[in-house]
């Protein structure tokens, strides 16, 4: 499957992994990585966090919108997929479409233990209780069925997830 050229797109709850996963993904396979947040904030100028404190989530979810379109049209690439990117019907569909989509599934348990880590610097969970989190990650792993590879990332190392992808394509 790797061989049609298409891109792989990684798609799940922010923190599972794929940026970490999908940088080894792309080094295996010799292609271009690309984090389409970081896209995001070159093109903006600015920090994630602070498009949202500055224009909204309306305004980064359209710059969003255009830069992962764009890029799921074009061959040989490992994207990386902001958390909630995938609650657009139109990049849904583009990238199903498009590219060889990969969900890194990792449960709410799990998560729980890596949120230390990932807190600063995501701005849908600030000043959100657990509860609050918790249903956030059930209501984006409804849209997170729409995809063409699912790989559970619990306890699993980066390495370990990487090798079981390449397997699996």
């Amino acid at each position: 499957m790797v061989h049609s050229g298409k891109s792989i797109v990684f798609i799940g709850f922010m923190g599972a992994g794929k940026t970490t996963v999908g940088k080894l993904v792309a080094q295996k396979l010799n292609r271009k990585f690309i984090d389409t947040d970081e896209v995001i904030e070159k093109e903006l100028n600015m920090p994630i966090p602070l498009v949202f404190k500055k224009y909204g989530e309306k305004v980064f979810r359209e710059k969003e919108k255009s830069v992962i379109t764009d890029l799921s049209e074009k061959t040989n690439l490992v994207l990386s997929l902001g958390g909630g990117a995938f609650l657009q019907e139109e990049i849904r569909s583009a990238c199903l479409s498009n590219s060889i989509v990969i969900f890194l599934d990792i449960s709410f348990e799990s998560w729980k233990e890596r949120l230390d880590l990932i807190i600063d610097n995501r701005p849908v969970l600030q000043g959100k209780s657990i509860d609050e989190t918790l249903q956030l990650y059930q209501n984006r792993q409804e849209v997170y069925t729409n995809h063409h590879i699912k790989i559970k990332v619990d306890y699993k190392n980066p390495e370990e997830i990487a090798d079981e992808i390449l397997a699996t394509l």
